[in-house]
């Protein structure tokens, strides 16, 4: 099963300004997704008459990170105005960054998307499998956790509760044994109806303040960082999809082609046989 990945590309909407903090899902994978692609030799005609893709295995898994944030961005999106919500926030010197920071009464999530196109992933307590391998999400998740909660909680000047939550894009199927105790693993579907059932435990001006803290660009890194170029990507993104639908064409076509061939056989077979 494909999940359908909405089409946002807030990179190339002219409702999202440039210098907007937080503002561009995925910034950063799709800038080093668009890095990388770079060194790509255009597709031949043959190429793109046959629908192959124009991403590289090296600029593929960043692509994909890239539809897996753009997809939860999207959800979050319908939150309403009493939720905070910045995407792709910087940290630190070291080019790191938290995929999508959530902030309302219940206090403030980090959000990892992950993207996991028709896999089996399986969760539990200690580890997350996504086809049988051991992945890093629930370790990846604990340290954005654990830094966030440093940061807030200095800007802030009280302890500022922070919990993670790791959100599982296009899988063909999400078995839940466990949930880990400090955080939680939710299907892209069910991330709005998670957060919203959290209980409240910040009071208005607590809230205001972590809000704000949020916001605020000092507070994740000492030194801020330009936003990623990512104006690319939503071209790239139609080839791909250009790309894809191409290759199903060819699939529809060759499997009627097939079928025109066999369907008379097989009729003529069975009318033989069975026909008396």
């Amino acid at each position: 099963m494909t999940t359908e990945i909405p089409p946002q590309l807030p990179s190339d909407s002219p409702a999202v300004a440039a210098h907007d903090f937080g503002a561009v899902a995925a910034a950063s994978v799709m800038a080093e997704c668009l890095r990388v692609q770079a060194d790509v030799l255009p597709s031949s005609a043959f190429g793109r008459f046959i629908g192959r893709s124009p991403l590289s295995d090296d600029s593929l898994p960043w692509y994909l990170g890239a539809l897996g944030e753009l997809d939860a961005a999207a959800r979050l999106a319908s939150l309403d105005e009493g939720w905070t919500v910045l995407h792709s926030v910087p940290v630190g010197t070291r080019g790191s960054d938290v995929d999508h920071v959530v902030v309302g009464a219940a206090g403030v999530f980090t959000i990892n998307s992950k993207f996991h196109e028709g896999a089996r992933v399986w969760v539990g307590g200690r580890r997350i499998l996504v086809n049988g391998q051991k992945t890093d999400h629930l370790r990846n998740t604990r340290y954005e956790v654990s830094r966030t909660q440093k940061l807030l909680s200095a800007v802030v000047g009280t302890d500022v509760p922070v919990r993670g939550a790791i959100v599982i894009v296009g899988a063909k199927q999400i078995a839940i044994r466990e949930q880990p105790t400090d955080m939680a693993v939710v299907g892209a579907s069910q991330l709005l109806r998670w957060l919203k059932n959290q209980k409240p435990i910040l009071e208005p001006a607590q809230l205001a303040a972590v809000s704000a803290a949020v916001r605020t660009e000092a507070t994740w890194s000492s030194e801020p960082r330009a936003l990623p170029d990512t104006s690319g990507f939503a071209a790239l993104r139609r080839e791909v999809d250009g790309a894809r639908r191409t290759r199903m064409a060819w699939g529809i076509a060759v499997l009627v082609a097939i079928l025109g061939v066999t369907g008379p056989l097989t009729l003529d077979f069975y009318a033989r046989t069975f026909g008396g």
